[in-house]
């Protein structure tokens, strides 16, 4: 398995653009003083070796230089050693609605990103649980399986949204059916589901799946996204907003929280119902009745130990900085000789 021990380094790959920007800018400059000087015949006779074709070699060598100085500052790792460690904690299965009413702005900056943002501190906080994400619309689906691994709980986590739901609506009683076949039945941790949605199920009935899970001994939680109120669905197109969803006599479509039907779910599967506002999604108050379970120990493989590889890029490092050292903005008769870059007499 394969980790970052400073993952954070790799964000200074996002300059790159910016000194390629500035190179750009700087070429258009030198060859607009040339032209003012004199013009590209004449330089060819006034300054026949010098090989302007070469700065553009030479950039894009300190540029693959920097890619593999910042990789090894970033120190990959390799896990070299597997066990089986032991840890007492409950499993966990967070159902997220990714309907197109999730995306309302009642709660900001939405529905969907503010529970993302609510979920991923989840994740930072717990320590010794296990936990499994299933997404769900008019279906249901595993985005992760139960696992410890955290930081790829929240990688899966920041790529969902609305977009990767073919079927529209808010099946709540599937994503509680997939999130109960989520669970190892041989297990004897202490098991809960966690509902985020708006509420507004259309689909089936999700009561009845709630008490299907509380007569398996899985607690069913909900927490309501949204206001009583409601607001309007927008439409997007790319990252642009361009309207808000109409219903057939062009009207805009108010989505409002379902409050009566997550309390009902909530109380079918001996959970609790916290109704999200823009200051807390109510998670926390979840996750404090989640901790009153009873934890049970169990082994899970995890590596152990790591072994540094950021060595490999600084020597790849060194050695296209030697490249572009070989590469000069001028002719030199040897290394003219030996023809590196194949060019014709």
């Amino acid at each position: 398995m394969y980790r970052f021990a400073n993952i954070e380094a790799l964000w200074l790959l996002a300059f790159l653009p910016v000194l390629w920007l500035i190179y750009l800018l700087v070429q258009r400059w030198r060859r607009k003083q040339i032209k003012r000087f004199a013009s590209a015949k004449a330089m060819k006779q006034l300054a026949p070796e010098i090989r302007t074709s070469k700065y553009g070699y030479k950039f894009v060598l300190y540029n693959l230089a920097l890619i593999s100085l910042i990789i090894a500052v970033a120190n990959p790792q390799i896990g070299s050693k597997l066990e089986e460690v032991k840890r007492q904690g409950v499993d966990l299965v967070i159902c997220l609605d990714l309907s197109n009413s999730m995306m309302a702005e009642d709660i900001k900056p939405s529905r969907l990103e503010n529970a993302k943002r609510a979920i991923s501190r989840l994740f930072d906080e717990i320590k010794n649980d296990r936990v499994g994400i299933v997404v769900f619309g008019g279906e249901a689906y595993t985005q992760l399986p139960i696992t410890t691994d955290y930081a790829a709980a929240k990688m899966f986590l920041n790529t969902v949204n609305t977009d990767i739901i073919p079927i529209q609506g808010t099946a709540i009683g599937k994503a509680i059916d997939m999130a109960m076949r989520s669970f190892d039945p041989e297990s004897p941790t202490s098991k809960s589901i966690i509902v985020i949605t708006d509420g507004e199920n259309h689909e089936d009935d999700a009561v009845e799946k709630a008490k299907e899970a509380a007569g398996k001994g899985i607690t069913v939680h909900t927490i309501g996204m949204g206001s009583a109120k409601g607001a309007p669905i927008p439409v997007y197109r790319g990252k642009k907003q361009v309207g808000y969803r109409k219903d057939k006599e062009g009207n805009s479509v108010v989505t409002k929280l379902n409050e009566e039907n997550l309390l009902k779910v909530a109380s079918a599967g001996q959970g609790i119902f916290i109704r999200a506002s823009n200051s807390n999604t109510g998670l926390d108050f979840i996750f404090d009745e989640i901790a009153k379970m009873e934890k049970v120990e169990f082994g899970t493989k995890m590596f152990t130990d790591y072994e540094d590889r950021f060595y490999y890029f600084v020597l790849l490092a060194f050695a296209i900085l030697l490249l572009e050292f070989l590469t000069l903005n001028r002719s030199n008769r040897i290394l003219k000789s030996l023809n590196l870059f194949g060019e014709k007499s």
